[in-house]
C-alpha cells in the first residue's frame, strides 16, 4: 500500500497545512465551563434546542446579549463534531480524531448545559418537555435540532455497514470504513450513492466519488502500474442516483459502496407546531423568526429555508438571527436579511477544491476576487485547515457571521 503521504499533497500544499497546524496548536483551544453539573432551573429568557453549530453558535451569541445564566442549551450528547471534515476523514487524508471535542468543552462558559432528549414543543405555552421528564419554560426559544439520518429506509442497513465493502461518510460511526474500502477497493465497481430528499450537505456524496478517484489514479500511479490505473479510474466513477429505498441486493455487483442516507426532519419536530406540512420548522427566509410564533427561531438544517444544508449557511444565518433576536427584543421590526447564502468546497483531488458559493437564486455570490471556479490547492488548504480553525476558534463562540464582510473589503479594494 502507497503511504497515504504521497497520495495527499504535494510539498508546498503540506508546508502551507503545517505552519496552519502549528499556528493552532500554539494557540490552543479556549477553555469553556458548562453548568451541566448543577442543577437545571425551569425557566430560560433563551432555551436552544440543539448542541450542533448552530445551537452553541446562538447559545454564544445570546450569552453576551441576556446573559449566561440567562441561556440553557438542551443536548444528549456528550460530544460535538465538526462534520464538514469527515469528507477527507473518508478519504483517509484526515484523522477522525480531529473532529470531535467534549461537548462541555464547546457549551459557552456559564450557559446551562441540560443533559436531556427534547420530546414535545408547545410553543401555545412557551415551554418544552424533555426525556427526563422535565417541563423547561422560556421567553425566547431557538430550534437548532439539525437533520436526520435514516439509514434504516435502505433494506440491508444498518446492519450491512458490518460488510468490509460499505462506507458513509455522514456518520461518525461508519466514516472510517469508507476509508478501510477505498483501500482495500481493487477492481471492479464503486458505487456512490445520493438520495431523493434533502440532505445536509449535498456535495458530499460528489467530494467522496471524486477523491476515490483520484486516490484510485494516484496509488496505481506511484506504482507504475497504468493499466490497473485506468481500470479502477473509470470504474470509480458511477454513480450518484438511487432512490430512498434502494436495496443494497439490487445495486449490483460492487467491490465498493459509499451510502449517503435519506434524511428528513427531527421525529420531534414532525408533528410539532413549529413544523411546516412536511415537518420542517416553518421560518420566514429573510429573518430566520418563526411564521406564527413570534418567540421562536429557526437556524440551520432543521429549518424549512431555501438554501443548501451546510455549516457556511448556518454561519451566515447566525449573523442575521443574532440581529433578528435583538431587535424583537426591543419590540422592533426585524430589518436585517438573509439572502440565502451557502458554500460547498467542492473537494476534487487530495489538493484542489472549487470553492462554490451561492444565494436563495442559485446565482454565485462569491467571496475572494478571483474565479472561483476553477479548481485551487488554496481552497483546499482552506477546507482542510482554516475552516476547522475558524469554526472551532470562531464560529463556536459568535464571532463569525460568513464572509459577507470579506466579501465587501475585496470588491471595495477591486473598485
Amino acid at each position: 500500500m502507497v503511504p497515504l503521504v504521497a497520495v495527499v499533497s504535494g510539498p508546498r500544499a503540506q508546508l502551507f497545512a503545517c505552519l496552519l497546524r502549528l499556528g493552532t496548536q500554539q494557540a490552543g483551544p479556549l477553555q469553556l465551563h458548562t453548568g451541566a453539573s448543577h442543577a437545571a432551573r425551569n425557566h430560560y429568557e433563551v432555551l436552544v434546542l440543539g448542541g450542533g453549530s448552530g445551537g452553541i453558535t446562538m447559545a454564544a451569541r445570546m450569552k453576551r446579549k441576556v446573559g449566561a445564566e440567562n441561556v440553557a442549551v438542551v443536548e444528549p450528547s456528550e460530544r460535538h463534531f465538526y462534520q464538514p471534515i469527515w469528507t477527507l476523514v473518508g478519504a483517509g487524508a484526515k484523522q477522525l480524531s480531529s473532529s470531535g471535542r467534549p461537548m462541555a468543552s464547546v457549551i459557552p462558559s456559564g450557559v446551562e448545559w441540560i443533559k436531556a432528549r427534547v420530546i414535545e414543543l408547545n410553543p401555545d405555552k412557551n415551554c418544552i418537555h424533555t426525556d427526563n421528564d422535565e417541563q423547561i419554560s422560556y421567553r425566547y426559544l431557538i430550534i437548532a435540532l439539525g437533520i436526520q439520518l435514516h439509514y434504516e429506509k435502505i433494506k440491508g442497513l444498518p446492519e450491512g455497514f458490518a460488510h468490509p465493502k460499505i462506507g458513509s461518510n455522514y456518520s461518525v460511526k461508519t466514516v472510517e470504513k469508507t476509508w478501510k474500502a477505498l483501500q482495500d477497493f481493487k477492481e471492479g465497481n464503486a458505487i456512490f450513492t445520493f438520495p431523493n430528499t434533502p440532505v445536509k450537505c449535498a456535495g458530499a456524496p460528489q467530494k467522496i466519488m471524486y477523491l476515490s478517484e483520484a486516490y484510485f489514479r494516484k496509488v496505481c500511479f506511484l506504482s507504475g502500474d497504468r493499466d490497473e490505473q485506468g481500470r479502477r479510474s473509470v470504474l470509480a466513477l458511477p454513480a450518484l442516483a438511487w432512490g430512498v429505498t434502494f436495496s443494497l441486493s439490487k445495486c449490483g455487483l460492487y467491490e465498493m459502496l459509499h451510502v449517503t442516507p435519506p434524511m428528513g426532519p427531527p421525529d420531534v419536530l414532525k408533528t410539532s407546531p413549529v413544523a411546516d406540512a412536511a415537518g420542517w420548522v416553518d421560518v420566514d427566509k429573510e429573518t430566520l423568526q418563526h411564521k406564527r410564533y413570534p418567540n421562536v427561531f429557526g437556524i440551520g438544517d432543521c429549518t424549512n429555508l431555501p438554501t443548501s444544508k451546510t455549516a457556511a449557511a448556518v454561519a451566515a444565518q447566525s449573523g442575521i438571527l443574532d440581529r433578528t433576536i435583538s431587535l424583537i427584543m426591543k419590540n422592533q421590526t426585524p430589518t436585517k436579511k438573509y439572502d440565502g447564502y451557502t458554500s460547498c468546497p467542492l473537494v476534487t483531488g487530495y489538493n484542489r477544491v472549487i470553492l462554490a458559493e451561492f444565494d436563495y437564486k442559485a446565482e454565485p455570490l462569491e467571496t475572494f476576487p478571483f474565479d472561483q471556479s476553477k479548481e485551487r490547492l488554496s481552497m483546499y488548504v482552506m477546507k482542510a485547515d482554516l475552516m476547522p480553525f475558524l469554526y472551532w476558534n470562531m464560529m463556536l463562540r459568535g464571532y463569525w457571521g460568513g464572509p459577507a464582510i470579506l466579501r465587501k473589503l475585496f470588491h471595495l479594494g477591486m473598485s
